[in-house]
């Protein structure tokens, strides 16, 4: 019998805006878009491919078994050594079996690499999963950093 808590996940680096990134990155802005109302018009921010990219940010897609089943990024904010985790989506079939925490894990890892001291992030109020798993990680509520008009929640940990 398959254990899938106990799932291993591999990360390779990628850019938002080329397969397979760019079609999970299109399920989750079409998830986003039906959970917020309005959204589609008005997104709560805008996160460019290559904000994404070294030498200041990342973008890693998760695979299990060959397969991609995750993306997130980071990108520098103008606070030095303080980065921004965007763009986190694991596909409905792999959830709940830790591919979003190793994810996470993996970001954070990224961001240690690339000299950032602290790491930020934000989430909605249909994203309920997500605030319990940064919260879970160490993630602490701070005040708005940004102007994302969707967020209700705000999270930062050091590294």
């Amino acid at each position: 019998m398959r254990d899938d808590s106990a799932m291993a996940f591999a990360f390779r680096y990628g850019r938002s805006d080329e397969p397979p990134a760019r079609e999970l990155l299109d399920e989750l802005i079409a998830h986003l878009n039906e959970i917020y109302p309005g959204r589609a018009a008005r997104p709560g921010s805008v996160t460019r491919a290559d904000e994404m990219v070294a030498p200041h940010g990342t973008f890693l897609i998760g695979y299990e078994d060959g397969e991609p089943i995750a993306i997130g990024g980071l990108r520098a904010l103008e606070e030095d050594g303080v980065c921004e985790i965007k763009r986190m989506y694991v596909v409905p079939h792999a959830r709940s079996r830790g591919a979003g925490r190793a994810l996470l894990a993996a970001l954070e890892d990224a961001a240690r690499g690339l000299g950032y001291e602290r790491v930020r992030l934000d989430a909605g109020p249909a994203q309920r999963h997500s605030k319990v798993l940064f919260a879970d990680a160490g993630y602490v509520e701070i005040e708005r950093y940004n102007d994302n008009h969707i967020a209700d929640y705000f999270g930062e940990k050091v590294l």
